[in-house]
């Protein structure tokens, strides 16, 4: 797994769709989690798989409820504006006010948020 550290960050620079369910979630907040002893991750929109944000499958609650569960913050970075649904654009809202799961536009803006919202 191709995994950056940046001040105790995990970012995860693999390509392609990690994410696809629960225990695809959970494989990789484990792997993280063994490699770099980090305790936030850094993923790209794309690295979810598109049903992510389609509330109604139940995967966003699925795969969140794993990294809230074992205590792994996760800051996933994209382009969110191409999406209409007002319940996914609250939840992300929501998110982003807490300090466990926050939708971030770029990298930079991720680390930020997660070093910002860590203490």
């Amino acid at each position: 797994m191709n995994i950056e550290v940046t001040n105790q960050i995990a970012i995860v620079r693999e390509p392609g769709v990690l994410v696809t369910d629960g225990p695809s979630a959970m494989d990789l907040l484990a792997t993280a989690r063994y490699e770099t002893g980090c305790t936030a991750m850094v993923l790209r929109k794309g690295q979810l798989d598109e049903s992510f944000f389609r509330l109604s499958t139940g995967l966003a609650g699925e795969v969140l409820q794993k990294f809230v569960n074992y205590q792994m913050r996760l800051a996933i970075v994209g382009d969110f504006s191409g999406y209409a649904s007002k319940p996914l654009r609250d939840f992300i809202r929501e998110s982003n006010e807490g300090r466990q799961i926050g939708f971030q536009p770029d990298e930079a803006s991720a680390l930020a948020w997660l070093e910002r919202t860590g203490t």
